[in-house]
């Protein structure tokens, strides 16, 4: 069931959506060759702590950091640790924050230093993927639309859109309906309304399309170890045109 959010609801996870984006800022400063996944994750819980947020990734089906950290072939789900970030790794920071019960997520991928042009360019693509999946978040809409713009800004530029995870919708639950793939046909799934909250995730692999999963049980691959990025906003559809809730 999609749960559409009530003014006074969308205020909250509105201050969910400013501390998810208030933590991937403070990350972001720090991020340089030589400092740790861990103490990236230190960074991101500290700060959304102290906005009175918890981090929710902590401890969601015994996840152990309050940051997904991701590098490189890596496409989501990373584990913070030991790892010391290098010149020319790009890194990928998905943040999750509840406040007052409800949930806020997004994620970003940054370049380490000064990255290959190969891989500013698969960063590009997937940035630009994200907002044209955004545009088509409007009522009257449907979720095929928003999969088909992003497939198809994205494969006409030579990249791959991971088919096993997807996007989804926000509110009391971290994940709620509907799931948003990142390929589809337009015109196809359930009709948007105002008052949904959506976060859309492209996941953009520079090689095929298939992944993974690590011995660990949560880090997912690409299968031909290519270069992967993720961005992902949290929406509000309204009426009008779609709101980015987790834009500063």
């Amino acid at each position: 069931m999609i749960v559409l959010k009530a003014p006074p609801e969308i205020e909250i996870m509105r201050r969910c959506a400013k501390a998810v984006a208030i933590a991937l800022r403070e990350m972001s400063k720090a991020i340089a060759p030589g400092i740790t996944t861990a103490e990236l994750d230190k960074i991101g819980e500290k700060t959304l702590l102290e906005l009175g947020a918890r981090p929710c990734f902590k401890g969601y089906r015994n996840f152990p950091a309050a940051v997904c950290i991701s590098v490189n072939e890596e496409v989501v789900h990373g584990i913070p640790g030991p790892r010391i970030l290098k010149e020319g790794d790009i890194v990928s920071l998905d943040v999750g924050a509840e406040i007052e019960g409800y949930h806020g997520d997004a994620a970003w991928t940054y370049p380490v230093g000064k990255i290959s042009p190969e891989a500013t360019r698969l960063l590009n693509v997937a940035r630009e993927s994200l907002m044209q999946g955004i545009s088509q978040a409007r009522e009257g809409k449907r979720v095929g639309d928003i999969s088909h713009a992003i497939q198809s800004y994205v494969e006409s530029h030579g990249y791959s859109v991971v088919r096993d995870l997807v996007g989804h919708g926000i509110g009391k639950k971290l994940h709620e309906e509907p799931s948003i793939p990142n390929f589809g046909k337009p015109g196809t799934g359930p009709k948007l309304k105002a008052g949904m909250v959506l976060c859309i995730e492209p996941m953009i692999n520079a090689g095929k399309y298939q992944v993974r999963t690590q011995p660990d049980k949560w880090t997912v691959v690409t299968k031909d170890g290519s270069l992967s990025a993720h961005f992902e906003h949290m929406v509000l559809v309204t009426k009008s045109a779609p709101e980015i809730l987790t834009k500063l």
